[in-house]
């Protein structure tokens, strides 16, 4: 590349970031839509603001934030962090109730399972 003009370099250099900000954000979105599944599919059950919602219910709520917030989640991690963890009204963390009684904060859960989701997740 040392033999190239400065400005192929640039451009080079410039398409190389696009490329990888789009493999990013193309990853974001896999690992969010998988989360938002994996919470549709638990059965567990959503305190929000002191009131309880199905699985399915909590899904639709978190996939309509990140739909209006996507800004404030670039990555999972912040997903999890700025979107599902907590109730931008009220600033309250949101808790689950897994099927077997266990309780959890959201936070924790999603966390737990976004590693797990990593770890076996085949990359495409």
């Amino acid at each position: 590349m040392k033999h190239l003009p400065n400005n192929i370099r640039v451009v080079l250099a410039c398409l190389l970031l696009c490329v990888s900000q789009l493999s990013m954000a193309a990853s974001a979105d896999q690992e969010v839509s998988h989360l938002i599944s994996f919470i549709e599919q638990s059965k567990a059950t959503f305190i929000r603001n002191g009131d309880e919602h199905t699985s399915e219910e909590a899904a639709e709520h978190l996939a309509m934030k990140y739909r209006k917030a996507k800004r404030y989640a670039k990555t999972a991690d912040d997903f999890i962090a700025n979107l599902a963890s907590k109730s931008s009204w009220s600033g309250k963390p949101y808790t689950v109730i897994l099927a077997d009684g266990t309780t959890l904060t959201a936070n924790k859960w999603l966390s737990d399972e976004l590693i797990l989701f990593r770890k076996t997740e085949k990359p495409q």
